[in-house]
């Protein structure tokens, strides 16, 4: 990481256009909720497959440096508990609009 000098200017803040920007919404037109849920749940399998597939270099030697296995491993371990947390959120919802009374 470096480190500017003090006397460097900076670059401007530019405002965000909300026109630009994707939104989650904006991809749900797609194949709604049911397609971002698989894209999200394939994301969390990529971040176990390379995590994997470091573990694997990591035994063999052929890794160069185990921190950038340290942090494979804790992006897919937080991912997947992310994704246990909104299952169990989800289900939990569920269950209870199951409960209310007609």
């Amino acid at each position: 990481m470096s480190v500017m000098p003090i006397g460097m200017p900076v670059a401007p803040v530019v405002p965000l256009d909300p026109a630009t920007t994707a939104a989650p919404a904006a991809a749900a037109g797609d194949g709604g909720f049911g397609a971002l849920l698989a894209q999200g749940l394939q994301q969390v399998q990529g971040l176990q497959a390379r995590a994997d597939e470091m573990s694997v270099q990591a035994a063999t030697g052929d890794l160069q440096d185990v921190h950038d296995y340290t942090i494979a491993a804790t992006q897919a371990s937080l991912a997947t508990e992310l994704a246990t947390t909104l299952r169990n959120k989800g289900v939990e919802a569920f269950n209870e609009i199951m409960r209310m009374p007609l």
